[in-house]
């Protein structure tokens, strides 16, 4: 009798265990999956399209308004050295893949006959203008993992089938670009008549966070604002009609277009509040590119400069620090410590590591050439392993009668030192980003071991991810008032006067 009553308490005691077992598997399933779990957080990358470095409050304007992304940066990490592509798809392509424009073939905007290049001694790399369909993007590998995901705005990798952002790893995707009023969205919807777009993207963004949010997700925010056609809301424009400007800083409608994307980062950081999400998620803001500005210190006065990136040289389109230096914010409640700077160089396909990274995402079956900078968002003042970052744009981009943003270049920056490579001729330019921000002093003469280090160390970047050259173009004709006038051109303009604006400065 006594052995039965044993053998029924050993069962009743190993069904208790199991059934202890099965609860915290399902406990820990439950959390593995619920929005709140601080492991796994949510994830939310807003990106401006052409906000300059200084355009901000907490990056030096004091013209622009921008209280609500000033915040965001007094509870995180401005990172004041990060670097994009002179101009929107490089960009956005390097983001999404991880990859260098040599690996992906994205190095600009559109086909090289947008500009003149027949004028020049080179023939530029063709461009790929839709994203490689055998690369993973970042919102593949989160999706993957658990994540839902989701992109409200700029897309410019390609619309067609399946390079639609909808068959690139985000589960809901609306995409719209060219106009801020009266604009179309991929696929068509139903409720944008008489909307702003900015405020449009924002009140998708901020339905996707209320629809999610007991499970992770990744979003991503790409604005169309504060990209041509400057377009703004009435009400922000008088509000800086009659503001004084500072220095570049002065344009009423670019004041009021900032004003509606600070706006749109505000609306996210109180839903995000109102659900008690805030500290379970990590915000990123940045800049695709430079500033439409800083171009009439360059000589180049048919830029119509609706900005300035003083003190940075130059603005979008060229590769100084004008064009490719952007501001970068990451809040991270309870890892980033609030109101700290981050002066270590940084640069896009560093994001893509670095979402993997916070999400505990696979990595993909491509190569990655940034690295992650959770390091330094925990850590502002370290340090990461690489020693260097770089750009190699083969191509042209035009700004008017025999004007040029740039002429084909690679680069280099290593700590405070930058190399670049003009390719058309040779010619080096060495700065001291340090001492020198605005690259007004070319150091390459007087420092002929830095420029020996630094040109070897670029060649052989580029011999390691077989970046293509320009080749020679065997005979230059008459400049054609920088931008093409032949066929192609005339049959792009054709497609819609209003896109041919909204894309003329990229």
């Amino acid at each position: 009798m006594e052995n039965v009553v044993s053998q029924e308490n050993c069962l009743w005691r190993w069904i208790q265990f199991l059934c202890l077992g099965l609860i915290a598997v399902n406990a820990h399933a439950v959390q593995a999956n619920d929005g709140k779990n601080p492991s796994r957080p949510n994830v939310i990358f807003i990106m401006a399209d052409d906000l300059g470095y200084t355009d901000l409050g907490c990056f030096g304007s004091r013209y622009y308004e921008t209280p609500r992304i000033d915040q965001l940066a007094r509870q995180g990490v401005r990172f004041l050295n990060h670097h994009h592509c002179q101009n929107c798809a490089p960009t956005r392509a390097a983001i999404m893949t991880g990859q260098y424009g040599p690996r992906t073939g994205v190095y600009t905007v559109g086909s090289i006959d947008r500009f003149d290049w027949q004028s020049r001694p080179l023939r530029p790399v063709e461009n790929v203008e839709k994203l490689p369909l055998d690369r993973a993007t970042i919102a593949h590998q989160v999706q993957r993992s658990g994540y839902q995901t989701g992109m409200f705005g700029k897309w410019h990798l390609g619309l067609n089938g399946a390079y639609h952002p909808s068959q690139r790893g985000f589960q809901e995707a609306v995409e719209s670009s060219g106009q801020h009023f009266d604009f179309k969205t991929s696929p068509p919807q139903k409720d944008t008549e008489g909307k702003y777009l900015a405020d449009y993207l924002t009140d998708r963004a901020v339905d996707f966070i209320e629809r999610h949010q007991s499970a992770p997700f990744f979003l991503y925010v790409p604005h169309f604002g504060v990209h041509s056609p400057f377009q703004a809301k009435k009400a922000w424009i008088e509000k800086f009609e009659n503001k004084p400007g500072v220095g570049g800083h002065k344009n009423p409608v670019y004041a009021a277009m900032i004003a509606s994307v600070d706006e749109s980062v505000g609306r996210i950081l109180d839903k995000l509040d109102e659900l008690k999400l805030a500290d379970q998620t990590v915000v990123v803001f940045a800049s695709d590119n430079g500033g439409v500005g800083g171009y009439e210190r360059e000589g180049l006065h048919k830029a119509n400069d609706v900005t300035d990136n003083a003190p940075l040289r130059s603005g979008k389109g060229s590769l100084y620090e004008g064009g490719t230096r952007v501001p970068l914010i990451v809040r991270w409640p309870g890892v980033a410590p609030a109101g700290a700077e981050c002066r270590t160089p940084t640069i896009h396909v560093d994001l893509y590591p670095t979402f993997l990274e916070i999400t505990s995402a696979e990595q993909p079956g491509h190569p990655l050439d940034g690295e992650s900078l959770v390091k330094l968002i925990k850590d502002p003042s370290g340090k990461l392993h690489r020693e260097a970052i770089f750009q190699h744009f083969p191509g042209y981009l035009g700004s008017g009668q025999d004007q040029w943003r740039t002429t084909p270049v690679s680069l280099i920056q290593s700590g405070d030192w930058k190399l670049m490579e003009f390719l058309e001729d040779g010619k080096l330019e060495l700065y001291n980003l340090a001492s020198d921000l605005g690259e007004q002093k070319n150091l390459a003469a007087t420092h002929p071991d830095k420029v020996h280090e630094l040109q070897s160390r670029l060649k052989a970047w580029r011999e390691e991810i077989q970046a293509p050259m320009p080749a020679k173009n065997a005979s230059p004709s008459e400049s054609n008032n920088g931008v093409r006038k032949g066929k192609a051109s005339q049959k792009k303009s054709q497609k819609g006067k209003a896109k041919a604006a909204a894309s003329s400065e990229d």
